[in-house]
């Protein structure tokens, strides 16, 4: 499955959203999904299926626990496929720093 096809789900986006902060138990997980999204625990668990199958996130044994992780890998192929689009927003970005740079010089120069 295509990065995009898996990052294109809202709950899996949500769930690397928590994933991004840090380990969580899917305990946890399901917890805020389920309360956010109103799906069951087996939804919740599905999605986890399908981002450790797609190589999104790691999951590893905690006694009875299951610690979940983001696998940075598979984030290196989006961001690869963005690298031909950054050409469209950098300047811009640039040209924004130089502003607000401009703007601090300005507002600490004496007058």
């Amino acid at each position: 499955m295509h990065a995009f096809d898996i990052l294109g789900d809202p709950v899996r986006r949500r769930i690397l959203e928590l994933l991004a902060t840090g380990e969580h138990s899917s305990g946890d997980i399901v917890a805020v999904v389920g309360r956010e999204f109103g799906i069951t625990q087996s939804a919740v668990s599905q999605q986890l299926r399908v981002l450790r199958e797609a190589g999104f996130a790691s999951v590893r044994a905690d006694g009875a626990r299951r610690i979940y992780a983001v696998e940075p890998a598979r984030f290196r192929e989006v961001d690869d496929w963005l690298d031909h689009f950054r050409s469209f927003w950098l300047p811009k970005l640039d040209a924004l720093a130089t502003e607000v740079a401009r703007g601090k010089r300005k507002r600490r120069s004496p007058k």
